[in-house]
């Protein structure tokens, strides 16, 4: 009987499995696409994940659900005054405006991101300034925080955006800056990542299969190391598509 339970598979992890094999399948699929496809599907899920964070916090700070009233402009206000009134709107408004503000914001970022990291070839702080100089921008101006200078407020809005940004970037890199034996990982780890199979790279640091490796890499290598069919194919597939993977650097 005992055997006979130990048999029966776990529906919670086979589900589980299901979803990360999709999710590594899409990654491995969107790195093959041409820039454009790449850019617009990211913004496109960018703006959905925005939206529906910002149509959340539009329900919670809506009208009589806030403790802070959103504040009505004095009569006969000057442009100054109306600028802050906008801003103040902005940040308080229904979900309805919420969503659009935030699904313009993250939709950007995402998408000034993916193609950034497409055209470098990696993730770094200018890429990650660039996304959020775009993001803080485009914010500003549709959510209306451009009053009476659109223009210059919507600079303004993107260089905050990105000196925030670049110090969390910063901040992030200092404090996650891998051990020095790891960059003999680098490029490897980058890969993983890529396809969404980060979780293998302790199977490629057990079996000492490290930057140098990855131009002799074969099935029968990374079956000794216990990474499972799908992963081992599109592990070779990615090798054989990316040459700059296999270069001495």
């Amino acid at each position: 009987m005992a055997g006979g339970l130990r048999g029966v598979s776990n529906p919670l992890e086979e589900w589980s499995g299901r979803v990360k094999a999709i999710e590594a399948g899409f990654r491995a699929w969107m790195a093959k696409q041409p820039i454009q496809i790449e850019a617009a599907v990211t913004t496109a899920v960018g703006a959905v994940q925005g939206g529906a964070l910002g149509g959340l916090m539009g329900s919670l700070t809506a009208d009589g659900g806030s403790p802070f009233p959103i504040p009505q402009p004095p009569p006969n206000a000057n442009p100054e005054a109306m600028a802050s009134f906008k801003q103040a709107q902005a940040l308080a408004g229904g979900p309805l405006v919420q969503a659009r503000n935030f699904a313009v914001m993250t939709g950007a970022n995402a998408g000034i991101s993916c193609v950034m990291r497409r055209i470098r070839g990696k993730e770094d702080i200018q890429g990650s300034m660039a996304a959020a100089f775009g993001s803080g921008a485009l914010f500003s101006i549709v959510s209306g925080m451009g009053t009476p200078n659109p223009v210059a407020n919507a600079v303004t809005t993107g260089v905050a955006f990105a000196v925030f940004q670049g110090g969390f970037f910063m901040i992030g890199q200092k404090f996650s800056k891998p051990p020095s034996e790891d960059t003999y990982y680098s490029r490897t780890r980058s890969m993983l990542h890529k396809l969404g199979l980060e979780k293998y790279e302790k199977n490629f640091k057990r079996g000492l299969l490290n930057d140098q490796t990855l131009p002799l890499l074969t099935d029968s290598a990374l079956r000794d190391v216990k990474i499972p069919p799908g992963p081992r194919l599109l592990i070779l597939d990615q090798i054989k598509r990316d040459p700059e993977l296999v270069q001495a650097k």
